[in-house]
This record gives C-alpha cells, structure tokens and sequence, in this order.
C-alpha cells in the first residue's frame, strides 16, 4: 500500500525561504565582486545586467599577480598583505593549539594528579569568558608589559589561549575512547612515552585534530575585535582592513566584496578537504563514552 500523502505546500514555501536567506547573501556578494563601483550605485538595470569584470580581484592581488593589471592605476598591497597575515596568524594559532591541546587533553585523561576534575572543569569555564571581557586587559598587559602589540606573535599567542579550552574539552572525549591496552602494548614492544603518543593514540583520534582544527581556524581567521585593538598597520588581518576601509568619503563595494569572496575561500577547502574527518569528529566527540 503506497502512501500518497503529499508534504504541506508550507514546507516547500519556508524550505525555499531558508535557501534564499542562505545563499541571498552570498551570490550578491559574488555579483557585487564581479561590478564596478557605477553598477553597485545603479539601481537601475545595471542592478541586474552589468557586464561582469575582475578589476576589483586585480585590484585586491595586484601585488601578487604574475602580471601588471592595466586597470589598477596604483597598486595598494593592504588587502593582498592582509589576505597573508591572515593565513599565517591563523595556520600557526592552529597548530599551536593542537599540539599543547592534544598533549594537555592526554595528561588530563591519562594521568592521576590531585585537582585533575577542577583542572578540566576550570578549563571548560574558561572558554565560556567572552572575548570582549579580556579585551582591556589584554590590551594593557601587551601593550605596556610584553610589548606584543602590532606583532603576529602577540596576537597568535592569544588565539592561541583563547581556543585552547575548547581543543582540550573536545579532544578529551576522543582520547578516553581509545582503548589503554593498545598503549600498553606498545609499551611493551619498547615504545617509549613520546612513541606511544604519537604513532598510537595521534592517529586514533584523527577525527577529533580534524574538528577542532577546523573549528580553531576558522575562529582565528574571522576575529575582530582582539586584531583590530592589537595588530598594527602591516599586520592587519583581512576582517580589520575591511572594516578600516569604509570612510565616510568612500566605500569601494566592489573591493570589499571581492576581497570577502577571497576571504570565505581558505575556511571552504579546508572543511573540503577535511569533511569527513570532520563529520566524523562531530558525531563521536558529541557523545562522551
């Protein structure tokens, strides 16, 4: 007996309302990128037929391309500097906080110490402050006391404490499923600590390093507000330059949206690349076995 019992109209109705407020955004940014600034204020035709040029991807990467743009009369390396300073900041803050986080995740599961409970429970809590909380004295402190201000390594090591709670929270899940007699027997094959660490437990919780990594990166690469009070003028990332280059004597659209098109496409092929590893992560790490 078949059912012929049809969806309600409504559903269809709000599922196509959902994509269109999804992906709205997007394709008029796309659009926006690809228009000259006399398209973007056209309300006219040109809203919706314009011919389509890379003047404003020339302008933002003129300063990397292989060749001399012919219609970027001078050539302004904020955002391709910016679009660079991002990517470092964000690549080592990530690497940076899975290496202490996995270790400080394994230490916490592994090994019995007085005040381990209140360790891992104080760690949870402190990812819950809230970046603007930490602003003013963070602010304060490398400023006046370290120095760290306007530099790549100040700004790095405070992503890196900010997102370090969370590795360690989700990548303790991972380590307590892996079973301890495998660790012992690597041990009594003659693998030292670091052995068994690295070439045992590492690859087994593959999928927690893949959403956490993800997760890390993609916080470090949209911050604004820690950058935009630490970073300086040559150390700008991309979400801070943007934002500095709407004056109220102008506001080149075509190049901000173009350089977000450039900015969403880095967190896009890492989640590609890495989309199983991280579906995976999800799944397990929501459950604590």
């Amino acid at each position: 007996m078949t059912d012929t019992r049809r969806a309600n109209p409504a559903f269809y109705a709000l599922l196509v309302a959902l994509i269109v407020m999804s992906l709205g955004p997007i394709l008029l940014m796309l659009a926006t990128s690809f228009k000259m600034n006399v398209d973007v204020y056209d309300s006219g035709v040109s809203a919706f037929f314009f011919t389509p040029t890379i003047a404003n991807y020339e302008e933002v990467l003129c300063d990397v391309l292989w060749y001399e743009p012919a219609s970027v009369d001078y050539c302004d390396p904020t955002f391709g500097r910016a679009l660079g300073n991002s990517l470092i900041i964000a690549l080592i803050s990530t690497a940076l906080t899975l290496t202490i986080g996995c270790m400080a995740a394994y230490a916490l599961v592994r090994f019995r110490f007085m005040g381990r409970g209140v360790v891992s429970t104080t760690t949870l809590l402190m990812r819950m402050v809230p970046p603007a909380v930490l602003l003013v004295p963070i602010f304060g402190i490398w400023t006046f006391q370290f120095g760290l201000d306007r530099t790549f390594s100040g700004i790095i090591l405070v992503y890196t404490a900010m997102n370090l709670p969370f590795v360690i929270w989700i990548l303790q899940s991972f380590i307590v499923q892996v079973p301890v007699q495998l660790e012992e027997a690597a041990r009594m094959d003659g693998a030292n600590p670091f052995q068994t660490f690295f070439l045992v437990v590492l690859p087994l919780i593959k999928p927690g390093l893949a959403a956490a990594a993800i997760f890390t990166f993609r916080i470090a690469w949209n911050e604004f507000l820690l950058a935009n009070a630490l970073l300086g003028r040559n150390t700008r990332t991309v979400p801070v330059t943007i934002v500095n280059s709407i004056t109220e004597y102008d506001i080149n659209w075509g190049v901000i949206m173009a350089t977000g098109m450039l900015l969403a496409i880095p967190p896009i092929l890492f989640t590609l690349v890495a989309s199983k590893q991280i579906i995976t992560g999800m799944t397990a790490g929501a459950v604590k076995g």
